[in-house]
């Protein structure tokens, strides 16, 4: 059976990520939508390799055992000079490794039975603030109509960047998760990844006027710009949204904004 090991590892790492993404929305946990394609390929190439290992390895195993076959039926070869059978004990040196090499197929076990969510208040609260290098300037109009849509990150730039304080008199709507801090103050919080959750940066904005939801509980928040600080300062960040509303939601299917 040690023969098959890797074999079925990679068939079991191929159909975790077909499960995580040809049979359903996980992999928006871990990557952008555009790398879907090339997941499902690696998918369906990693049990294609791992089946053909298994063919190929059945085959050889098979010319093995009749050559043994042969080799047997000569008594002579299968003893030495004292009539001790000369078969080597060799085989047992590698069959500590090979043992080993199963516990790898308990990831792939994992990632096919229980994936990991997806990133929450932890890991965006071991991150320093981390705000886009970009200085104080005018940005593009908004588009008419209230309550005006934004991410997270949007919106923080704007409140922390815009000269032309675009996002004053304006009332906008904001989906994220919950986080805490000090003396009470909470925020509403997600995560951006530029390629995968392995680079996701945090945006977080502070919430006054309406009672703070579970840690990471996803709620949708209406409310307008608090101007805190001055411009592109660190006193401006995070920046605050008075909340007229605060709905609790569906995590959604893409946790994480985009670039």
């Amino acid at each position: 059976m040690r023969r098959y090991g890797g074999p079925v590892l990679l068939c079991l790492v191929g159909a975790a990520a077909l499960r995580i993404t040809l049979f359903s929305d996980l992999y928006l946990r871990y990557v952008q939508h555009a790398l879907r394609p090339y997941l499902i390929a690696s998918g369906i190439a990693l049990i294609l390799l791992g089946v053909t290992t298994a063919v190929l390895r059945s085959r050889t195993a098979d010319g093995e055992d009749d050559a043994d076959g042969d080799s047997d039926d000569d008594g002579d070869s299968d003893e030495d000079g004292h009539g001790h059978h000369g078969h080597s004990h060799h085989g047992h040196h590698g069959a500590a490794g090979p043992r080993i090499a199963w516990l790898l197929t308990l990831p792939a076990f994992a990632l096919l039975l229980f994936p990991p969510p997806a990133l929450g208040s932890y890991s965006a609260g071991r991150e320093a603030a981390q705000r886009a290098a970009q200085g104080v300037g005018a940005f593009p109009a908004l588009p008419a109509g209230n309550p005006l849509e934004l991410t997270l990150a949007e919106f923080s730039s704007r409140a922390i960047y815009d000269s032309g304080r675009s996002l004053t008199g304006r009332t906008v709507r904001m989906t994220g998760f919950v986080t805490h801090g000090s003396g009470g103050t909470w925020y509403l919080t997600r995560l951006m990844v530029t390629c995968c959750a392995a680079d996701a940066t945090t945006s977080k904005v502070e919430i006054r006027g309406e009672d703070a939801s579970p840690t990471d509980t996803w709620v949708t928040v209406t409310g307008t710009w608090h101007p805190k600080g001055r411009l592109g300062s660190d006193a401006a960040w995070p920046p605050v949204l008075d909340a007229g509303s605060a709905k609790t939601v569906k995590q959604p299917s893409d946790p994480y904004e985009t670039p």
